[in-house]
């Protein structure tokens, strides 16, 4: 048996932000075990956190492959350890195959320490444009999404891509953003190539997308809002090569799996 639970992540309310699943585990199952729970969960990310072992080792699925790195994943993960598992700690550390990555909670936020992204412009790439059915001001590439900067937000927020098209992309993913009238920026996270058209808050991404407005804003502490249907609010903050993203979250649903 496998306690897991659901958690809606970069949000206040039920039913907004970024749903993830959460598995705890005390022993890995195989890989094709793993695959076939986040398949079978058919959200964008399904997390699996190990409390057998010291430092605890975190993975994170999404319903075809495994990924490098997923935020709002953890900061569901880091919700149910504190609240279940860690009831008197305030920080707690993972293993992942991104490195080290830090939960830190602080009355109802938990702030993640990720590895900071910085993207490289590049000179153009003809899918981006075409997926996008439109032009955008500035490409770049991070370690794992190409960004799309736009002109305004009204852009962003009227984007209807050619998702057939955006999936042919050599990357993880497509993630728009542009300059924001009531936040610092916002933004739009596409992963086709992954079986997830639109991510609904990706605090991964935001690793990359802070480190590019910091630049531009010239801030170290940005707030951030992700457009999709159901979004999400996050706090970025710059530190020393490491980002900070904040987030709240909402827990919905808790049960057990049962695999005989």
């Amino acid at each position: 048996m496998i306690r897991i639970f659901y958690v809606d992540a970069f949000t206040k309310e039920l039913f907004k932000g970024n749903p993830a699943a959460v598995c705890i585990l005390e022993e890995w199952p195989s890989d094709d075990t793993l695959q076939s729970i986040a398949f079978e969960n058919n959200l964008s990310e399904t997390a699996f956190v190990n409390l057998k072992e010291d430092p605890l080792q975190i993975r994170w699925f999404t319903p075809t492959l495994e990924v490098e790195l997923c935020g709002h994943a953890t900061l569901a993960t880091a919700r149910i350890l504190f609240d279940e598992y860690f009831k008197n700690e305030t920080k707690i550390s993972f293993q992942s195959k991104s490195g080290e990555l830090i939960a830190l909670q602080k009355d109802d936020m938990i702030n993640l320490d990720f590895p900071i992204d910085h993207p490289t412009v590049i000179e153009s790439e003809p899918l981006i444009s075409e997926s996008l059915k439109c032009e955008p001001v500035e490409i770049l590439k991070g370690r794992s999404d190409y960004l799309a900067i736009m002109a305004s937000e009204k852009d962003i927020k009227n984007l209807q891509p050619d998702f057939s098209l955006m999936a042919k992309l050599n990357s993880r993913g497509l993630v728009v953003s542009a300059e924001s009238s009531e936040f610092d920026f916002i933004s739009r996270c596409f992963y086709p190539q992954t079986g997830v058209d639109e991510d609904p808050v990706t605090g991964s991404a935001h690793c990359m997308l802070a480190t590019y407005w910091s630049e531009k804003l010239n801030k170290k502490k940005l707030n951030a809002y992700q457009a999709s249907p159901r979004g999400g609010y996050l706090q970025c903050e710059i530190s020393n090569e490491r980002i900070i993203l904040g987030g709240l979250s909402k827990r919905y649903l808790e049960g057990t799996i049962n695999l005989n």
